[in-house]
């Protein structure tokens, strides 16, 4: 499915559209009589070309829900979330000032998948005390660094960032 959402399949549109004008070309010049193949062909080419592009910018189904709550901040000196499905706290730390981006993750607690807008909305809760460990990521791309914890529980054994918040890099970031 990657190679679906890369430029691939857009490249080799091109070369079919390519080849289809040429085949146009010798048509018109030697008089073939092939006007119905080649805009039947042309006509092909059109319903691919918007398939492709259906498929390359349709949004991921990946997400178990939709995570309106996932992204609303409690107060605090640190960013803290609220996870929907689990109502489990968790807390992120990054080394830049703001994320400019959407940023995909898992949940610390429950592993829900959900997203992180860039200014999530403010909401007030009792954070626990108890802490997990610190998991810590950084993006090839920029460097940014986070640090995510769950609050007052253990942290989930496959956590993931699946998108960089600051440059937007949508290749998961790499725990160390």
């Amino acid at each position: 499915m990657s190679w679906i959402k890369s430029t691939g399949p857009f490249i080799l549109l091109i070369l079919l559209a390519f080849f289809a004008l040429i085949f146009s070309f010798f048509d018109v010049i030697y008089e073939k009589d092939w006007m119905i193949i080649i805009l039947s062909f042309f006509g092909i080419i059109l319903a691919f070309t918007i398939l492709t592009i259906f498929i390359k910018y349709k949004k991921d189904s990946v997400s178990n829900i939709t995570v309106e709550e996932f992204e609303k901040r409690l107060k605090g000196g640190l960013y803290h979330f609220k996870c929907p499905a689990c109502q489990g706290i968790f807390a992120i730390k990054k080394s830049k000032s703001n994320n400019k981006k959407t940023m995909k993750m898992t949940c610390p607690d429950c592993g829900t998948i959900g997203f992180i807008s860039s200014a999530p909305i403010q909401i007030e809760a009792e954070i626990p005390e108890k802490k997990s460990i610190k998991a810590n990521f950084r993006c090839n791309l920029c460097g940014e660094g986070i640090t995510i914890w769950a609050e007052g529980t253990d942290l989930f054994k496959n956590v993931c960032i699946y998108s960089c918040p600051f440059c937007g890099e949508k290749t998961p970031l790499k725990r160390f």
